[in-house]
């Protein structure tokens, strides 16, 4: 039996040079503390301290705040705006059969995140925001292909 074919891993880098061409993305500064990236009218600049999965989960969170736009100036609504992007983008980053796969030989958050080429609280994010369809896919494909664990 043949293994389904796989959708093609998010690539924020392609996304944002096919989509939105216009945007300079530079990596090559340190950004004030509690900053990991910053969309702004020169484009978006992200902390050059991070790793190259930080990159990635920063560089995709901004590119969902461009794409949403401008966040709501009430703080509490600016705060929801925020969640939801951070929700969006593990979406986006995470894919359910690669974290299928992932879980397949590792539950270990640092371990599994490094898999799927994102950060912890990427993959946190992901796995506490699954839908119950979601989860309910997951623990039958587990189950399917790990027989000795139920």
């Amino acid at each position: 039996m043949g293994r389904k074919p796989r959708k093609h891993r998010w690539h924020p880098w392609r996304h944002i040079a096919q989509h939105h061409p216009h945007i300079r993305v530079t990596c090559n500064y340190k950004l004030p503390p509690g900053y990991d990236g910053l969309l702004t009218e020169d484009g978006i600049y992200i902390d050059r301290r991070l790793t190259q999965a930080e990159r990635r989960c920063t560089l995709t969170h901004e590119i969902i705040h461009l794409e949403r736009g401008a966040p709501p100036d009430h703080p509490h609504f600016a705060a929801y705006e925020e969640h939801i992007v951070e929700v969006l983008a593990a979406r986006r980053l995470i894919a359910i059969p690669r974290l299928i796969d992932g879980l397949l030989w590792t539950q270990h958050p640092h371990e599994l995140a490094d898999e799927l080429w994102v950060d912890v609280d990427t993959l946190t994010t992901r796995v506490q925001h699954l839908t119950r369809e979601e989860r309910a896919h997951i623990i039958r494909e587990l189950a399917e292909r790990q027989p000795w664990n139920n």
